[in-house]
Parts: C-alpha cells; sequence; structure tokens
C-alpha cells in the first residue's frame, strides 16, 4: 500500500456491531488481520475503551473474554500507515476521551505540560492589575537595550533570533549540528555563516535552500524548518 505524506489513517471501520466478529469472521480476517491501529470499544453509543495492537483482529477476539467481554457490543478501528506513533495516539485519544474502562491515561513522550507555566502567567497578570487597582500605577517596562551597530555584513537570521538556538540538518544517515548566535550567524564546524543555506551548503557540497533544510526544536520534541521563524 502506499504511503500518502502526512497520513496517518489509511483505512476505517466504524461502529460496528459486535456480532459481525463471530458471524462474519471471515471479512473480519481480511480487512484487519495482522494490521496495527487503534480501536474503541462501545456499550451503544458510549464509548468504554480505547487500546492499541499489532494485530487488531487478534485484540478484538480477546476482548470476548477477558475483564471487558460484558461490556462492549459494538466496535470500531482505525488502521494506521505506520506503527510508530501508536501509543502516543493511543495517549491521545485517552486523555480526549476518557473512557470508563481505561485503568491508565498514559503520558505524552518528551511533550511539556504548559499548566504550570499557564497559570503563572495569569499569576503574573493578576498581580499587574491589582498594583494598578490599589495603587493607581502600573509597572514599568524595562527599556529595551540600544543595540550597537555591527560592521560588516549583517546576518540573515538576525532579524528572526533573540536567544542562541540549536539546529540540526539530516542528510542521509547522519545529523548535523550547528547553532545560531544572537546576532544571527549560524557557528558549524567552528565557521560562521551569515545565510542558512550557505551553511547547508558548506556540508552538503551542493546548492541548497537551508531555511527549509535547518529545523530548529519548537517545543520538545518537536523539530521544525528555520523558514517558520519568518512567519
Amino acid at each position: 500500500m502506499r504511503k500518502s505524506s502526512g497520513q496517518l489513517v489509511c483505512q476505517y471501520l466504524e461502529r460496528v456491531s459486535r456480532s459481525a466478529i463471530e458471524k462474519h469472521q471471515d471479512i473480519i480476517k481480511e480487512f484487519i488481520r495482522k494490521r496495527h491501529g487503534i480501536y474503541a470499544l462501545y456499550k451503544n453509543h458510549r464509548l468504554v475503551y480505547v487500546g492499541l495492537a499489532t494485530n487488531l483482529k487478534n485484540r478484538l477476539n480477546t476482548h470476548l473474554r477477558d475483564r471487558h467481554a460484558e461490556t462492549w457490543n459494538r466496535f470500531s478501528v482505525y488502521i494506521t500507515v505506520e506503527g510508530n506513533k501508536l501509543k502516543e495516539l493511543e495517549t491521545l485519544s485517552l486523555h480526549i476521551a476518557a473512557p470508563s474502562n481505561n485503568r491508565q491515561s498514559g503520558r505524552f513522550i518528551k511533550a511539556e505540560d504548559l499548566k504550570r507555566t499557564f497559570m503563572k502567567r495569569i499569576q503574573d497578570k493578576q498581580k499587574k492589575e491589582l498594583l494598578f487597582i490599589f495603587e493607581g500605577k502600573k509597572r514599568e517596562k524595562p527599556k529595551k537595550a540600544i543595540k550597537k551597530k555591527r560592521k560588516g555584513r549583517k546576518a540573515i537570521l538576525a532579524d528572526y533570533i533573540s536567544n542562541p538556538t540549536r539546529i540540526k540538518l539530516n542528510s542521509n544517515d547522519k545529523t548535523i549540528r550547528a547553532h545560531i548566535r544572537r546576532d544571527g550567524y549560524i557557528v558549524l564546524n567552528k565557521k560562521r555563516y551569515s545565510s542558512p543555506s550557505a551553511a547547508a551548503k558548506s556540508v552538503l557540497h551542493y546548492p541548497v535552500d537551508g531555511w527549509h533544510k535547518w529545523k530548529y526544536q519548537r517545543s520538545p520534541g518537536e523539530w521544525v524548518p528555520i523558514d517558520k521563524l519568518r512567519k
């Protein structure tokens, strides 16, 4: 089966009666035998369980006899193109739907929980509001430091970067790492480059669009092209 770019689910079957597993085993086997994906169990129209499986047919047959046997009468299956994201997809489903029969909701791999940061931002905002209400004044914004003009050629990334940022580039089986300085210059192998394309060409030895070739970590585990900095 051809894998489409960006596609996760390639086939699915939703809200099918449990009796289909027993009455139409030959057809069920044709569709989902030895195929991986996410499945859901329902009691009428109420979701009761979500799980992942590398063999969907065997897992559904197991649920005809295990502790879930009497809790469901319909099922859905979502066959995925690749299996390496199944665990995180299951975790996402559990966090959103919170099925009653799932004992654990799982944890996201390398994902940042924004709850503490969100609470801190609210607290900071409330402090400023209280200061204004009771003291009639707002905190002065710190003055921006005046940047000295640098002599010579300005780095292209200088307008899009404010802190040192690590970047990487994948070439065949190798991962090439570099970092962007505060002034926008890319430092690679102790040399500095004023543009992403120049830095990429120095290691690939052919012209390439460095804005899309180099990637930076926008959030834990999420590497995106540095072209995103311009948007």
